[in-house]
């Protein structure tokens, strides 16, 4: 289990640290002490607003909100990506070129994207424009045009747009693997949903899913770069006051019941093989989440046009590039409020996926007894720079933000995510790996010339090993 300091630490990830926790934490350097602050301020609709101001001539606003394919049901899969679609056909306030105007006038960007369990509208704009871009947020997201041929004109865009996705053999897998994880919950639907609904979403069930989720205390207005905190929060009372505190129908959340199995499709004629092996871990506040994220780090990636070889500190890597197993691998931690899934996906020839299963079982199980505390070290030091690095740039430390508020309902600064990640050590690793992949079920996705790769009590069997 968890190292006696981990337990202290983290018990949960929504509550700050206590400033004693950690005597080390002033020994962090300037660019960690003095990072900018999160100014939170929450409104009387329960809206929050959340904001870090920087330097610059530009900015990233944008609107979070807790709403993705896992609120949705089996008949309204695909509502939460198509609104994101229509919010870009204008509004009963602008019609669709008034809109594309203005951005396009701004020298603005203009974006959406919808996850799981998350629906995000953003802008990046010169500062001067903030109030504007804040503006055409509001009026998309309350008063987007849901007029019936807009509608019609949408679903083909949308088919094509699964089409192409349909193209992808990541986003397939992916797809494949949380239907045969999460069979039966909200959690195993795809974010587009299946063509049949793209062709029969009608207006109320659109209207239907704003009035549910796009509520106040499910959303929260996001600014970074450029930004005034005080100006933010008068601009949101305003153009965001009227949403509603409460939803009229009750928000269902499917319990995330994970289900060990596997979903494969076999063509012989693909040039390579495509698999996604994972086991459920955890959510977002769970004490195992930074563990899981050095877990992460220490298994890494590879592609064989990677310089990294033989001498990369991932021992997978190691022998993935000296053995010549595979194209790539890449090790996912995706989280979820309740759950998660942790593993590896990678492309490779029909004639290396036994071995290449062997590898990636062996490596996962290893995490579970033989993990050092120098790799460990090492681990930290590269989760840390990732990190920073994913915060290069107002959109970044927007995207950082909108998601811990929704998660956690705060920002966690950079020194507690340093000290968090600084309080993990290989016992708390080997702890972690223990629960969620020693001897544990997992699922598996696979595409392709599959007729080699071991069937599923193979890997099952190669989740643990025998000790004596």
């Amino acid at each position: 289990m968890f190292s006696k300091s981990l337990g202290q630490v983290a018990p949960k990830l929504g509550r700050a640290l206590p400033r004693r926790t950690f005597s080390a934490v002033a020994d962090y350097p300037s660019y960690v002490l003095n990072a900018p602050p999160t100014d939170v301020s929450t409104l009387d609709n329960g809206l929050r607003v959340a904001s870090e101001s920087g330097f610059g001539e530009t900015a990233t606003v944008g609107v979070w909100i807790d709403a993705g394919s896992r609120y949705e049901t089996a008949e309204t899969n695909g509502a939460a990506h198509f609104l994101e679609h229509m919010a870009f056909k204008g509004s009963s306030k602008r019609a669709k070129n008034q809109l594309e105007l203005e951005i396009e006038n701004m020298g603005g960007h203009l974006n959406a994207y919808t996850s799981r369990e998350q629906t995000v509208y953003y802008a990046k704009v010169f500062k001067d424009d903030v109030p504007k871009a804040l503006d055409i947020l509001a009026d998309i997201l309350i008063r987007p045009n849901l007029e019936q041929s807009a509608i019609e004109n949408e679903r083909g865009v949308i088919l094509r747009e699964y089409q192409e996705v349909n193209k992808i053999p990541e986003e397939v897998i992916f797809d494949h693997l949380h239907a045969t994880a999460y069979q039966g919950t909200g959690l195993g639907y795809t974010i587009l949903g299946p063509q049949e609904n793209i062709q029969s979403l009608t207006k109320q069930n659109l209207q239907d899913y704003i009035d549910t989720h796009y509520t106040a205390p499910r959303m929260a207005v996001v600014g970074a770069g450029a930004v005034d905190h005080s100006q933010l929060v008068d601009l949101s009372g305003k153009l965001f006051g009227s949403l509603s505190s409460e939803s009229p129908k009750e928000v269902v959340m499917d319990e995330a019941i994970f289900t060990g199995s596997d979903y494969r499709v076999r063509m012989d004629d693909d040039p390579v093989a495509h698999l996604a092996i994972a086991f459920e871990s955890a959510g977002w506040t769970s004490p195992h989440a930074f563990p899981i994220m050095v877990m992460q780090t220490l298994l890494g990636s590879w592609d064989r046009t990677s310089t990294a070889g033989k001498n990369g500190a991932s021992k997978l890597a190691q022998a993935v590039s000296e053995h010549e197993l595979a194209h790539s691998f890449t090790t996912f931690n995706t989280c979820y409020k309740d759950t998660g899934l942790f593993g590896v996906y990678a492309v490779a020839e029909k004639t290396e996926l036994q071995e290449l299963t062997w590898n990636i079982m062996n490596s996962m199980v290893r995490l579970c007894h033989n993990v050092t505390d120098e790799e460990v070290y090492r681990a930290k030091v590269q989760l840390k720079a990732n990190l920073l690095m994913m915060l290069d740039g107002s959109t970044g430390v927007a995207e950082d933000i909108g998601r811990q508020m929704l998660t956690y309902n705060r920002r966690i600064p950079v020194a507690e995510l340093f000290a968090r990640i600084d309080a993990v050590d290989a016992e708390a690793v080997r702890g972690a790996a223990d629960e969620i992949i020693n001897d544990q079920e997992h699922s598996c996705a696979a595409t392709g010339p599959i007729l080699e790769l071991p069937d599923y009590n193979w890997m099952r069997n190669r989740s643990f090993w025998l000790r004596y």
